[in-house]
């Protein structure tokens, strides 16, 4: 006989399907909904306490998810992540990735899709997720994909992946071990890995050429994107220009790279070419062909100010204003790197037409109009009096170039956070090589420590690594989950759930016994589901006489079937403000896959298991 259930879960249940409706609507901010959820939470259980339990009892359920160890995994990660931008760690694997999509962005899709399904198989879905996310963010810096088309497929890739062994994910080490704990025979590391890979080959078309279409493109292309800047290559002594004829290095060049003169015969040292590009596009060309874009001693006090006196190195685009004194004069007359200290290293010219006489002077060099924009490299404070002295304005979207010095450090630090997870460190005991393997909690926390320590991240920069929403965000789920569980919430839906499997075929009963444990992992969270679901699945298997395996795999699958919503997974909050994703997004999105995903799963595991 099923009990009827308390106020406190009802009010749990209540509280989290008018959570879920407010997410869903998308009316009110995020931050706002999660910060009434969580008020809520503590205000009610402050004035009817859970039994057995003080008022103040409630308020830790409620702020306790502010302490709570995922979500500082998830601020770490987001600062190990940072340090890889800032630091240029992941250029190389972002420029073969971004050689992919550029032939193809089809291929270049289907190519990150596989590299994170079958890296998740064996490393924490996690750590596979922070590696690949600022590979995905910078290629869409570069305009080659918008991170909110690539996020979330490579995303369900990686959660896809980490559901094929017991080692993929904690959840299914804990199933397992819940599993064996209550009387079921130990499950094998690959023993049902089969399974996910078939379903995995009607998962995957659907994350690759539908899922990408069902979101939408909600990323902003920067102006400084957009602009055309022209300037001069300089052939430098080391360069790969020198001695070179221009056709033979044209496959070395970036896209969008344009010449507009053509040189004849091999190219000499400090020989000057005019070409044009976006500011990423001539960057990449000056650092691929070894020539530079504003005089050598120029940058070299740039880079030897910015490693004495420890700051960023940053590049701005300013407008030229009516009252500017460099009006008609050009870069090689105005004289602003002997005055101030920075590098020009490209102009733009809106809506008008390069090709006049009168906007070249009599050597060539492009003269400096009103309108024009100014790209600019500098340290800031020589960068603020250049703007304020010459009659400049500074435009928005100023970035800091990435700091190459300190990648190979960055590098290895995430390395050692992944691999402390994941492998473990070496340990040598009695009975021989035993590796202690860390949570992933403590090692993305040493490593955000050592970004800090080693210079790789700024303290005074870490804002820029964290996203309000998603704190907030975070936090409201911990908050939700804990009062599902303690209210006695999520026990009822179990026992309702037992009593009517009782009368329905064994597909039917997988279908049921997965569906509840996605539900309860997408609004609650995954340790919960697997902690109700497992002893739930066991009991229903002796109870109708099924084989307890296939109903234990159906929790296990249940627990990483977690795309429909953002609290359902740490990854899904970790891409939420790369992608500039909404809650809508996942519902759209994810509830389709978790449908596929569902109906495969469930009629794999009654052929394979013969039931």
């Amino acid at each position: 006989m099923l009990e009827a259930p308390s106020y406190h879960a009802i009010a749990a249940m209540a509280v989290t399907i008018a959570m879920f409706i407010a997410f869903a609507r998308g009316r009110y901010p995020v931050e706002i909904i999660s910060l009434i959820t969580i008020a809520v939470i503590g205000v009610g259980l402050y004035f009817a306490p859970l039994e057995g339990t003080k008022p103040t009892d409630g308020l830790a359920i409620a702020f306790g998810g502010f302490g709570h160890q995922a979500l500082i995994t998830i601020c770490a990660l987001m600062i190990l992540g940072r340090g890889l931008v800032v630091t240029g760690a992941l250029e190389p694997f972002a420029r073969l990735l971004e050689g992919v999509f550029r032939a193809n962005g089809q291929l270049g899709l289907l190519f990150a899709l596989l590299i994170a399904f079958t890296l998740s198989m064996f490393v924490n879905d996690t750590p596979v997720m922070v590696l690949l996310l600022p590979i995905l963010v910078a290629l869409a810096g570069k305009g080659v994909a918008a991170s909110s088309k690539t996020l979330m497929p490579v995303n369900s890739a990686v959660l896809i992946g980490g559901m094929a062994t017991t080692i993929g994910t904690s959840t299914n080490i804990l199933v397992v071990s819940i599993a064996q704990d209550i009387g079921m025979e130990p499950i094998g590391v690959f023993q049902f890995t089969p399974i996910v890979l078939i379903a995995a080959t009607v998962a995957l078309p659907y994350l690759w050429l539908v899922m990408p279409r069902l979101l939408r493109d909600n990323s902003v292309l920067a102006e400084n994107v957009r602009r055309i800047f022209h300037t001069r290559l300089r052939v430098g002594a080391s360069s790969l220009l020198a001695g070179a004829e221009l056709a033979a290095i044209r496959d070395k060049l970036p896209e969008g790279i344009t010449f507009h003169d053509q040189p004849a015969g091999p190219l000499q040292p400090q020989q000057r070419l005019h070409i044009s590009g976006t500011h990423e596009a001539i960057e990449e060309a000056a650092r691929a062909l070894k020539g530079e874009l504003a005089p050598s001693w120029v940058l070299d006090r740039i880079r030897r100010i910015s490693k004495s006196q420890g700051q960023d190195i940053v590049a701005v685009e300013m407008t030229v204003t009516a009252d500017s004194r460099l009006i008609t004069r050009t870069l090689a007359s105005s004289g602003i790197a002997d005055l101030y200290g920075v590098a020009v290293l490209g102009i733009h010219r809106p809506d008008r037409v390069l090709g006049e006489r009168d906007t070249y002077s009599e050597a060539g060099d492009l003269r400096i109009l009103e309108g024009d924009v100014l790209l600019v490299m500098g340290i800031e404070e020589d960068l603020q009096n250049f703007a304020n002295n010459d009659g400049l304005l500074r435009l928005e979207g100023a970035r800091e170039l990435p700091r190459r010095s300190k990648a190979v450090l960055a590098g290895a630090i995430m390395l050692g956070a992944i691999a402390t997870a994941s492998l473990g460190l070496p340990w040598f005991d009695e009975g021989g090589y035993a590796p202690i393997k860390l949570p992933i909690a403590i090692s993305a926390l040493a490593g955000a420590i050592a970004m800090f320590v080693t210079g790789c991240v700024k303290f005074d920069r870490v804002g820029r690594a964290l996203s309000a929403k998603v704190i907030v965000l975070i936090a409201a789920s911990i908050a939700i989950g804990r009062v599902i569980d303690a209210s006695g919430a999520a026990a009822f839906l179990g026992q309702a759930l037992s009593l009517g499997l009782a009368y329905l075929p064994p597909a039917l009963v997988l279908s049921a016994i997965m569906i509840f444990v996605t539900i309860v992992t997408n609004f609650a969270s995954n340790a919960t589901a697997a902690t109700i679901g497992t002893p739930i699945a066991f009991s229903i298997a002796a109870q109708l006489g099924l084989p307890p395996e296939p109903l234990v795999l159906a929790v296990l699958f249940g627990c990483n079937l977690c795309y429909a919503t953002p609290i359902a997974y740490q990854t899904n909050m970790l891409i939420m403000s790369e992608g500039g994703y909404e809650f809508g997004d996942y519902l759209r999105a994810g509830v389709p896959l978790v449908a596929l995903m569902v109906t495969v799963l469930s009629v794999l595991l009654v052929l394979w298991y013969g039931l």
